[in-house]
């Protein structure tokens, strides 16, 4: 293995976390069963006139943008849809939506939608008042000029990226996805409105939710977390790992899906103040190179770099710590807690259908070297606590094979 295997001076136990931090919370929540219809009453407290919103057909199907535009057009706004957005946007999909946002004169921007719809909403937003291209933005704080007002409102307990100051946007040509970020791209306001997740399909909901699970597990131990983002993480772990089966058990049990959209969006805070790691990185590859939709891909490598990560003591105790939160165990041992929440992430992942092989997704053992030098190559990597090379995600991906 490349990396070491003890290395406790790089993440510290959560009673001790971080000596210092600055936080400044930008995203205003609204969240409640039939919020959407606040929406045109928030947009005007925005003081935007000409509504642009972004969604995608099939949230257009679902009916959940008529009734959006209804509210909105009864604030006496000028409402136009944008809904051409597609998984995983590129640059060309954010270019096709900025042109609509010209054309509407858009004053304020409405995502509605999964995380694909959000991000295009933001990568829009960008480009719109900042000029450039996409690339330009790629990193942290490089837009100068001020932004148009955001409001999102997710239709999936997923990405989180209704509390995130990041758009991921693919090159259309490269397709390498950049994470383009800046205070100034988060959402003022972020509507959680738990009946517009029932039009969900089980799969997406499975996904989307085991995304959300990765986010707050992932940011519960990176370099970067802190007694803040620690908060959200521990919450949003508690929140995902009960309220998850209750969905794909009932998907009409409206209360469990609150508490999905309040997980979602706790772990999309945990992100924003700390970061993700490996599973992560792994992922991409997978994602890029074979079309495994994120959630699946995130979801077969959390174990395996769970339990590479939890080689690090003070990991594990925080492992331990939150399977105690999430009452998986009473045992003081911090090995024995670890492994209990590994335990049942497996167990949630196996009841979310999320298989666990790389060869049922295509993958074959001669692809493993190019997977391993990309997701060494993913900036998500940089924040895991253990270091990992590329021959650490080679033996990664050969445990997932």
């Amino acid at each position: 293995m490349e990396a070491a295997t003890k290395n406790d001076s790089v993440i510290s136990h959560p009673d001790f976390l971080g000596d210092s931090f600055h936080i400044q919370t930008q995203v205003r929540l609204v969240f409640g069963c039939g919020k959407l219809t606040s929406l045109g009453q928030l947009a005007t407290e925005l003081r935007g006139r000409r509504v642009l919103l972004v969604t995608d057909r099939g949230i257009v199907e679902a009916g959940h943008v008529h009734h959006a535009v209804a509210s909105l057009e009864q604030a006496n706004l000028e409402v136009s849809v944008f809904d051409q957005v597609c998984e995983n946007p590129t640059t060309a999909d954010v270019s096709a939506c900025v042109a609509a946002a010209q054309s509407h004169g858009a004053d304020i921007l409405v995502g509605l939608g999964g995380g694909s719809s959000m991000d295009t909403a933001k990568g829009c937003n960008f480009i719109l008042t900042n000029g450039g291209e996409m690339k330009d933005y790629w990193g942290i704080g490089k837009a100068s000029k001020p932004m148009l007002p955001l409001i999102a409102i997710p239709t999936t307990a997923g990405t989180g990226s209704e509390c995130q100051s990041f758009a991921l946007i693919a090159d259309e040509k490269t397709h390498q996805k950049m994470a383009c970020g800046d205070p100034k791209a988060a959402a003022a306001i972020a509507i959680l409105d738990p009946e517009l997740t029932l039009s969900q399909p089980r799969r997406v909901t499975a996904c989307t939710g085991v995304d959300a699970l990765s986010h707050a597990l992932e940011s519960a131990v990176s370099l970067k977390r802190n007694r803040y983002s620690w908060l959200h993480s521990n919450e949003a772990t508690r929140l995902i790992l009960h309220a998850l089966p209750a969905v794909l058990k009932d998907p009409d049990d409206l209360d469990a899906r609150g508490k999905m959209l309040l997980g979602a969006a706790l772990a999309g805070i945990a992100i924003e103040n700390s970061m993700l790691g490996a599973a992560h990185a792994a992922a991409n590859p997978l994602t890029a190179q074979f079309n495994v939709i994120h959630g699946t891909a995130v979801g077969m490598m959390l174990p395996h770099v769970m339990r590479r990560n939890a080689t690090l003591e003070a990991v594990s105790t925080a492992y331990a710590d939150l399977a105690k939160t999430c009452h998986l165990t009473t045992s003081e041992d911090v090995t024995k807690g670890a492994e209990s929440l590994i335990h049942g992430v497996e167990c949630l992942l196996k009841e979310a259908g999320i298989p666990n092989r790389l060869p049922e997704q295509g993958v074959q053992v001669e692809n493993l070297q190019a997977l391993a030098s990309s997701a060494a190559q993913q900036w998500t990597g940089r924040f895991n606590p253990v270091p990992l090379g590329e021959g650490d995600f080679l033996t990664l991906y050969q445990q997932a094979m």
